[in-house]
């Protein structure tokens, strides 16, 4: 294999992504200047939403790597808190005032930032280098009515992260593979090592794995239909309120879910999680992976009865509509998104680049965590990049924190979440 993760593995396990449809608006490039690169001089501000201690160092390095490559410009870097960003971008563009230059934008954002005209076009800008080189989920991703709205900085899904010692302990070699393993191999650790075997995080993008396992989805974006409380979804929740109810889980923390959830991982208090690469370098922070990272065990999210999948995720880099500088900002991107900077990226922090010749250079090739990730991708499930897709998490945050705390039932949260995406997603069927 010529390379750590082959183009060709992730371009078949991956699906090339449809194009949603509807209005936009924005800048349109044909009509912004066009300054030979040594010519570009001013100040962007760029909204970094990585994680402020364990990612941004990385990114902020980047940053003085391209004023130092063009020296006329100067990039005023505000890390955004995530949970934040969404809203607060939303809110300074309909303003007309606050917004940054460059955001990174999760990839479920960029349809809806697109659809409202917040976002400038950039085919044709200097902001895309090489696209034939982008792996076609993760390219697809920024495109919304025919166009392109955002270059891919790094792709992700969730996988099972494990404590092998801990599974070892309990009499198991390997991962479980099956969702009934899973459940088995849970209640073994709990049995014979005194901590947990499983916690699960209680926010809707960790449910998917349940659902898309039986078969099941959110919606049915071709068919405009709302498909979260059909059998297979149903089937797929049943699953998590079996886990809960045996004992295989943990009890739940329905607040703070995912702070508590990977502290208690990289403490050792539970064996089993599921995470994405995004949580790589901090996982290995932790007293039981710091001194042996090779204690840290990544697999695929165990299958249901159809199929092993879990989200694909990352993220984009999007360009302002209102920016001031659009020639800085084209230059800017182009240089965050080369195969040299997504190979710094994951050499550094296990992140999965979105260029495949990324793959090649040796800072990535280093990197043993992007190699263990393979696997996991290859399973990952696209989701519909349609404006409404971020809308359709809250609701399902709602339902899974009700079922996670006994106050529903599978098939009554997932009803309740299926009226909600009645008034989301106007003329839609069920």
């Amino acid at each position: 294999m010529r390379r750590v993760i082959s183009a060709a593995a992730i371009a078949a396990a991956l699906a090339l992504a449809a194009t949603a449809c509807g209005g936009t608006a924005g800048t349109d490039p044909a009509t912004a200047t066009s300054k030979a690169p040594g010519e570009v001089s001013g100040e962007i501000t760029w909204w970094d939403t990585s994680d402020a201690t364990t990612e941004a160092p990385v990114f902020q390095e980047l940053v003085k790597e391209f004023e130092a490559k063009y020296p006329k410009i100067k990039v005023n870097y505000v890390n955004v808190p995530f949970a934040d960003a969404r809203d607060k971008f939303k809110t300074a563009a309909q303003s007309g005032a606050g917004a940054p230059d460059v955001l990174r934008t999760d990839v479920g954002w960029v349809a809806e930032f697109a659809s409202l005209g917040y976002l400038a076009p950039l085919d044709g800008t200097p902001a895309i280098a090489d696209p034939q080189d982008f792996l076609p989920t993760p390219a697809a991703s920024g495109r919304y009515n025919g166009k392109t709205y955002a270059v891919p900085q790094v792709t992700d899904t969730l996988g099972l992260l494990y404590n092998k010692e801990l599974l070892k302990k309990a009499g198991h070699d390997a991962p479980p593979a099956t969702m009934a393993e899973l459940k088995q191999v849970a209640l073994d650790v709990k049995e014979k090592t005194g901590a947990d075997g499983l916690a699960l995080n209680i926010d809707s993008y960790f449910l998917l794995p349940f659902i898309y396992g039986e078969g099941g989805d959110l919606v049915d974006a071709a068919g405009k239909k709302i498909t979260i409380a059909a059998p297979q979804a149903v089937q797929g929740v049943k699953i998590v309120e079996d886990l809960i109810k045996s004992g295989a889980a943990a009890k739940p923390v329905l607040q703070d879910s995912y702070t508590t959830v990977a502290t208690a991982f990289k403490e050792g208090k539970v064996a089993m999680i599921f995470n994405g690469p995004w949580s790589n370098a901090d996982n290995l922070s932790g007293k039981v992976f710091k001194d042996n990272p090779d204690n840290l065990g990544i697999a695929p999210v165990p299958s249901g009865s159809v199929r092993s999948g879990a989200p694909v995720g990352g993220h984009d880099y999007a360009v302002y509509a209102g920016s001031k500088n659009l020639d800085a900002a084209y230059l800017f991107i182009r240089f965050m998104a080369s195969k040299e900077s997504q190979a710094k990226i994951a050499g550094r922090l296990g992140l999965l680049p979105t260029r495949a010749s990324a793959y090649d250079l040796p800072e990535a090739k280093a990197n043993p965590q992007v190699v263990q990730w393979q696997k996991p991708m290859e399973s990952a499930v696209e989701r519909p990049w349609i404006p409404e897709t971020a809308s359709l998490f809250q609701p399902l945050l709602e339902g899974y924190q009700k079922l996670a705390g006994g106050q529903a039932t599978a098939e009554q949260m997932l009803e309740e979440v299926a009226a909600e995406y009645q008034g989301i997603l106007k003329g839609w069927s069920r």
